[in-house]
């Protein structure tokens, strides 16, 4: 099953259609408001418009698990992302990303392996997963790895549709 196939909530409510990025690659990253790696979200809404006009897209899931870290309600974390970063990528539902009500679509992404070859549960706030134009996981990239970061960008520039 494609990862666009999947169903997730959107922020402030409604349901947010995956299947809208079928036919462009994608980064989906686990983010949070409170996090030393909170200002990753300005790197990722810079690889987003630079990308944009490509066929790209990142889309941010709020997740709560890793020290509470994004505590805020719907309309808190979208005016705390567009106030403080700039973001203009879609967002998501809060999900939970690891454990026994770990979202669906952080079943499949989970799966996958990063660079060193282990898969399983999310690390911390702003793992990044890289999806294909046709919904399948190409890469995984850990927390610590930037959205700027030479690798990052050499795979989405590939993963970019034809």
């Amino acid at each position: 099953m494609s990862v666009y196939e999947k169903q997730i909530g959107a922020l402030g409510g409604g349901q947010f259609d995956l299947g809208q990025f079928k036919g462009k690659a994608t980064l989906v990253v686990n983010v949070a408001s409170k996090c030393g790696l909170t200002p990753q979200y300005a790197e990722l809404e810079k690889l987003h418009e630079r990308f944009a006009d490509r066929g790209f897209s990142v889309i941010g899931v709020p997740c709560n698990q890793f020290g509470g870290q994004e505590p805020g309600s719907d309309e808190e974390i979208a005016t705390f992302c567009s106030t403080t970063y700039g973001v203009t990528f879609p967002m998501t539902e809060k999900v939970d990303v690891n454990g026994d009500e770990r979202h669906p679509l952080y079943e499949e992404l989970t799966a996958t392996s990063d660079a060193e070859g282990k898969a399983g549960d999310i690390q911390w706030n702003f793992e990044k997963f890289l999806i294909s134009p046709e919904g399948e996981v190409v890469a995984r990239f850990r927390p610590m790895t930037a959205p700027d970061d030479a690798e990052v960008v050499k795979a989405v520039e590939a993963a970019l549709p034809a």
